[in-house]
């Protein structure tokens, strides 16, 4: 692989490093290095042998995959042989069996094939903050993996980056005003704003909304016909169930309308009042969050950054507890599928 160069914004980019050789002596078919010395995330994983088959192999090395994954949040399979989005969602069944529907939606997706989905298809020349998967809901995926059918011509990487440290870099003062107060988010659903309910719970049945919501705490409130708003107070700190480790664990900086751009924020607030907006992020006690916390909170998380310049057949496995994703703006067709797995809440 080609060197790549390290950007103005310090964000260190595959093969900018020496990579440090790690020794697997129960296993010749692989090699495992990592992107820098001193950094565990990404492990990269490699075949020693040409054809040999991600799945297959993982069938006979959960045990090599699950500890590496506990200690580095993150594991770059590349090289392997990997026949299309069916053999992709076979590998993570290989580790974690039935993959989970993807519902109650923050971002919009198409489904591909079982419980494959394409990665968030935002616009190419919008940027996805780093954040853990379905981090605003009180049920969550424990591993999400994904695979690159095509990498784009320019850009579009999948920036990771581990949640531990993002945790320990944010200032004890408000890491626990967070952790007491938790965060609320607040979503207004109305037609050609934003996603849809319809799209969110995935059912055109009221009633069905309606059971989710008072099953999983959520206040919600029917306006304007087909219209509807939803309440719910989330964590804003997780524990990892193995590890026991603290994970800054929450979508408050990405809820929150400092996010969008001031275009799309001053058009907003021209039709909208704050309450009336598509999503917003509180406290838990309905009190604002600071601005100037979240910006903090989001520089920490580009400071933590790892971009690695995704190939054909790349497959990149995730703890999503201990690491968090994003994605990168991007030129030319881009295909990332999804999946997610091992279900968690509380």
């Amino acid at each position: 692989m080609k060197d790549a160069e390290i950007n103005q914004s310090s964000i260190k980019k595959l093969g900018a490093f020496k990579r440090q050789v790690i020794s697997i002596a129960q296993e010749d078919l692989v090699k495992a290095e990592y992107l820098e010395p001193g950094k565990l995330l990404p492990l990269i994983v490699e075949p020693s042998i040409n054809g040999l088959n991600l799945t297959a192999w993982a069938e006979n090395n959960r045990p090599f995959i699950e500890t590496n994954l506990l200690k580095n949040g993150g594991i770059l399979f590349r090289n392997f042989q990997v026949n299309g989005a069916a053999d992709f969602e076979n590998f993570i069944k290989a580790l974690s069996g039935e993959l989970l529907e993807y519902s109650y939606r923050s971002t919009p997706r198409n489904h591909v094939s079982g419980n494959i989905y394409t990665s968030t298809e935002y616009p190419a020349e919008q940027s996805i903050p780093l954040h853990n998967e379905m981090s605003y809901s009180r049920n969550w995926p424990i591993k999400i993996g994904f695979y690159c059918v095509q990498p784009a011509q320019q850009g579009g990487e999948t920036p990771i980056a581990d949640s531990r440290k993002v945790f320990q870099r944010i200032d004890p003062t408000i890491r626990e005003k967070f952790r007491q107060k938790q965060v609320m988010y607040v979503r207004n659903y109305r037609h050609g704003l934003d996603l849809s309910w319809q799209n969110v719970f995935q059912t055109t049945d009221k009633s069905e909304v309606e059971h989710y919501c008072r099953n999983n705490s959520i206040e919600f409130e029917w306006y304007d016909q087909d219209s509807l708003k939803t309440r719910q107070i989330c964590h804003a700190v997780a524990m990892h169930p193995k590890t026991g480790e603290d994970v800054w664990f929450n979508q408050a900086h990405l809820f929150h309308v400092s996010s969008l751009n001031s275009a799309v924020r001053e058009g907003l607030f021209a039709g909208f009042n704050e309450e009336e907006l598509p999503r917003n992020a509180y406290y838990g006690d309905g009190s604002p969050i600071e601005t100037s916390v979240l910006d903090e909170i989001r520089d920490i998380y580009k400071q933590e950054a790892i971009t690695f310049v995704w190939q054909t057949g790349d497959v990149l496995l995730l703890d999503n507890m201990l690491a968090c994703h994003g994605r990168n703006p991007f030129v030319g067709l881009r295909k990332v599928l999804a999946g997610m797995a091992e279900r968690f809440g509380k």
